[in-house]
């Protein structure tokens, strides 16, 4: 390298560093979500999206049954879905909306985790184009008991 090159090189790096910095790429900031589902599920794909959509960093694991998932994780069988996640010690199971997966962490009660039964077609990740069916969240108790943990009497958002 000359020495006219050199010192181009420098004035080149000097205005270079003189710029503002490049805005980052927004990184998932929520905790890591672990999602157990079949690899040919397309509404449970749709799901993790959401969920990534919300700021959780989501990790999948394929497998063939989920049932085994929600027994090892003592989710009783009647709250099944087609998916079933851990976040923050919680077991998720189905279309739980990412807003009440949030609100579960934030006030930690004692439970196995959230459920939303079945496959609602108004749920994140099931966009059954013209339905807006209600459905509930259930909050699973110790004991496998449940409760409502929130209402959506149309399609949820985050």
């Amino acid at each position: 390298m000359n020495r006219r090159h050199f010192f181009q090189s420098a004035a080149a790096l000097a205005a270079l560093s003189a710029l503002p910095p490049l805005p980052a790429f927004a990184a998932p900031t929520g905790p890591e979500v672990q999602v157990f589902k079949s690899p040919s599920c397309g509404c449970c794909g749709s799901w993790v999206e959401h969920m990534r959509a919300a700021g959780f960093t989501v990790k999948v694991t394929e497998v063939d049954d989920t049932t085994a998932a929600r027994k090892r994780l003592g989710l009783p069988d009647r709250y099944g879905s087609c998916h079933t996640a851990t976040v923050g010690g919680y077991v998720l199971e189905g279309h739980v909306p990412a807003a009440e997966v949030k609100r579960l962490l934030a006030s930690k009660p004692k439970a196995i985790g959230l459920a939303v039964p079945g496959m609602p077609p108004s749920a994140p990740g099931m966009d059954v184009p013209g339905r807006k069916d209600p459905y509930e969240v259930l909050l699973v108790g110790p004991q496998g008991q449940s409760s409502v943990f929130a209402t959506y009497p149309k399609r949820a958002v985050v």
